[in-house]
């Protein structure tokens, strides 16, 4: 990343605190990437957490109070910390692609969200190894290291490209999510399932995928990522077409606006059939 191209200028203060955060997060996080680490598993034997999450989550909460000490928190390992109504809380998530870092794919990232009452002012996203800064700022717009971003312009489902996400409980198949991806693989349309949702809506910002769905995703897995979409012209939602509230756990479906109502359509066929 050549960080003598991001329009600073353009950015508040909060974002480029979010961007300072990140960044010192993606040192923590190469320095562990490929050497003997802990980790343990949370409510899944799949859901990870490793000793790099706690430290490259430390590191980003030091970061942002040297500079708002009054803030407040939300991220995937530490939960809550702070609940006042009148500052900003960040969503933050440390590491999100926690089993590719353990197992040495190269596929993870840093989502960090500045929030207000439930609005995403801030987010970036940044793949340490790759260097790929992802930022946008509520009304100004989304860049990948500097370059503006723009949505793609596929508006035929059956011809577009697409990604997915499976939940830790898969396996219980919530919102018949095993339904919902051979649905959509038989429409003969090319899915990737990359292990880092933040990732994957980053790619629909900048016009790699045309359509993400998830069952199940967490603030921190959404909040960077959905105003990223947003503000390069694309369009979030829940399975049902309601908005998306940030501060809570939920379905999501992603795209470049085109394609929104057939993939809901889509979607809503298979939970029905299967109802």
């Amino acid at each position: 990343m050549d960080e003598s191209q991001l329009p600073t200028a353009l950015f508040s203060r909060l974002t480029t605190v979010a961007i300072l955060a990140a960044q010192r997060a993606a040192d923590v996080i190469k320095r562990g990437y490929g050497q003997s680490f802990s980790y343990t598993s949370k409510e899944s034997k799949y859901d990870l957490v490793t000793e790099i999450d706690v430290a490259s989550e430390n590191e980003i909460k030091t970061c942002i109070r040297e500079f708002f000490p009054d803030h407040t928190f939300l991220c995937e390992e530490g939960g809550l910390e702070g609940d006042n109504p009148t500052t900003i809380r960040w969503i933050i998530d440390p590491l999100d692609g926690t089993v590719n870092f353990v197992h040495s794919i190269p596929m993870f990232s840093v989502s960090i969200a500045a929030t207000f009452n439930g609005e995403v002012l801030s987010g970036v996203i940044l793949h340490p190894l790759l260097g790929e800064l992802f930022v946008a700022e509520k009304g100004k717009g989304a860049f990948l290291n500097g370059k503006r971003l723009h949505v793609s312009q596929s508006d035929i489902l059956e011809t577009s490209f697409i990604a997915t996400g499976f939940p830790y409980n898969v396996h219980e198949n919530p919102h018949h999510c095993i339904e919902l991806f051979s649905s959509f693989a038989k429409m003969g349309t090319p899915i990737r399932r990359i292990g880092s949702a933040a990732i994957d809506l980053a790619y629909v910002a900048a016009s790699r995928f045309d359509a993400f769905w998830e069952v199940t995703l967490n603030p921190w897995d959404i909040a960077a990522g959905t105003l990223l979409i947003e503000e390069a012209g694309g369009k979030v939602s829940r399975f049902d077409g309601k908005p998306i509230d940030i501060l809570k756990e939920g379905t999501l479906i992603a795209t470049n606006g085109k394609l929104h109502e057939q993939v809901a359509k889509s979607i809503h066929i298979v939970e029905t059939e299967e109802e």
